[in-house]
This record gives structure tokens, C-alpha cells and sequence, in this order.
């Protein structure tokens, strides 16, 4: 039996694909599987994935990240679940560090890496919004996404609580998720950069326009949680309010008129 689920979602990026699949076959952990869902792909993404024997491929009709993520959280065998974004890479050590993290802390339910960013093959810095803290972090996650799925390692009995994936948001479905965590469980650091974030090519969904129009929707459904404490829903009426006030004046900017309140 595998101690980690490895799942990695991925749509035409087959030559990015094989650098994150070799960068899980490099770790220092060995006992996990690695569970590849290909979200309809049309380029040599079946290929690259049948010449690992030790890699279970899931083909189906393309039907976002989010699908695909939790088609591969119903099939994970494992207790822990990482995920990998196709376009990203692990260190060797970062399933052994995290791993190690659980050991020492059997209460804790999820963890983070840093993690190092690249254009072009080029390091880039991080501004300091985007500079990634430890622990209880739900203030801060409602102004900006502070997780990157590949950074994270799961026990996957956090779903049963907080729900999976959201598909039916076609972008920030990560932000979504990483609210309904972090308003009750706090999001443990490891402070070594052991994951590489890869910008500057086609298809990223950070890329898609309207991003805050996705993060508004995320806010709204959160806020009819009951088990929010009267504090986190005013500090999340007050990031909705100004989340309100950037999608209206980037419409406004692009000829829109849209009645956001409506949204």
C-alpha cells in the first residue's frame, strides 16, 4: 500500500510533463503512486505518460483541473495526497520533508513548501504579498492565493470536511479550496524552496482574465458557513467589498458595463 497519492492533472503538456514526471521519479521517497489524469489532451501526453510502467494514467473529456484533481482524489489509495501541477517541479527531498513534518506532528492535516519561481529558465523574486507564512493564514488567503497546490501535502480525510475541489469554477479553484481550510485548520511551513513554479507559457490558468471575479464567488459561498466566527466573516466582508471595487474598475477599464452586484 502507498503511503502518498501523487496526482498530477494535465491538458497538452507533454514535453512539461515529462520534467514533472521525472522530478517525481526523482524523489527520495519511494512508496507512493502516481496517479496522472489527462483532462482530454491532443498532443503526445498518453505517450509520455506509457513509458512509466509504474504510472497509472486516467484518460477523460476535457473538463477543467478542478475534474481532474478530484477524479484523481477518488482514485488515491494512500492516506497523503501531494499534488503536482504539470507544468511544475519538485527537489528530491520534498515528499521526504513533508513526510517527516507529519511524523513529527501527527495532529497537523495539511503542510506547505516554499518554493522557488522561474520565467525563462530565469529565478524571479517573489513580491512580498506573494511571500508565503506559516500557520494561520486566512487573512491573508483572502486577499491573495498564498498556496500553490504543488507545494501542499494532504491527509486525504481533509476532504470529507471540507469538501473538494469546486468544478464548476473555471479558474481560483485553488483559493476556494484553500479558504475552506484555512478559516478552521492552520497551513504548517516548511521553509525550504522545494518546489520550482514555472511561468511564462501558454495555458496557465493564473493567466485567465477576471481572476477576482472567481475570488468573489469563493468569498460569497464562504460566508455562508455557519461555522465562521463573527470576526473572519467581517474581515471577509470587508475583502469582498474590495474585491467588488477591482473587478468593477478592470470592467469599467475594458468597456464593460456590469452590475456587480449581480454577480
Amino acid at each position: 500500500m502507498p503511503l502518498i497519492s501523487i496526482i498530477i492533472p494535465t491538458y497538452n503538456r507533454a514535453l512539461l510533463l515529462k520534467e514533472a514526471i521525472d522530478s517525481v521519479l526523482s524523489q527520495t521517497f519511494q512508496n507512493f503512486e502516481l496517479i496522472i489524469i489527462d483532462d482530454g489532451s491532443t498532443d503526445n501526453t498518453k505517450n509520455i505518460c506509457k513509458e512509466h510502467q509504474s504510472i497509472r494514467y486516467i484518460y477523460q473529456n476535457n473538463q477543467g483541473v478542478s475534474a481532474a484533481r478530484n477524479k484523481g482524489i477518488a482514485l488515491a489509495s494512500a492516506k497523503f495526497i501531494a499534488f503536482l501541477d504539470s507544468d511544475d517541479l519538485w527537489l528530491p527531498m520534498k515528499l521526504e520533508k513533508q513526510l517527516k513534518f507529519f511524523s513529527n506532528n501527527p495532529q497537523t492535516l495539511i503542510t506547505q513548501t516554499n518554493e522557488k519561481w522561474l520565467r525563462d529558465g530565469k529565478i524571479i523574486s517573489q513580491k512580498k504579498h506573494h511571500q508565503k507564512k506559516s500557520e494561520n493564514i486566512f487573512e491573508r488567503s483572502l486577499a491573495s492565493c498564498l498556496i500553490s497546490p504543488s507545494t501542499i501535502m494532504v491527509r486525504k480525510k481533509i476532504f470529507e470536511e471540507v469538501g473538494l475541489f469546486d468544478e464548476r469554477l473555471p479558474a481560483c479553484e485553488d483559493y476556494d479550496l484553500w479558504l475552506r481550510i484555512t478559516y478552521k485548520y492552520s497551513v504548517p511551513l516548511i521553509k525550504d524552496e522545494l518546489t520550482i513554479k514555472r511561468a511564462g507559457h501558454l495555458n496557465q490558468l493564473s493567466e485567465t482574465p477576471c481572476l477576482d471575479k472567481y475570488r468573489i464567488e469563493s468569498i460569497k459561498k464562504l460566508l455562508n458557513n455557519p461555522d465562521l466566527t463573527t470576526e473572519q466573516k467581517e474581515i471577509a466582508k470587508q475583502v469582498l467589498a474590495k474585491k467588488y471595487q477591482i473587478y468593477e474598475q478592470g470592467c469599467q477599464k475594458r468597456g464593460k458595463n456590469i452590475n456587480i452586484r449581480n454577480l
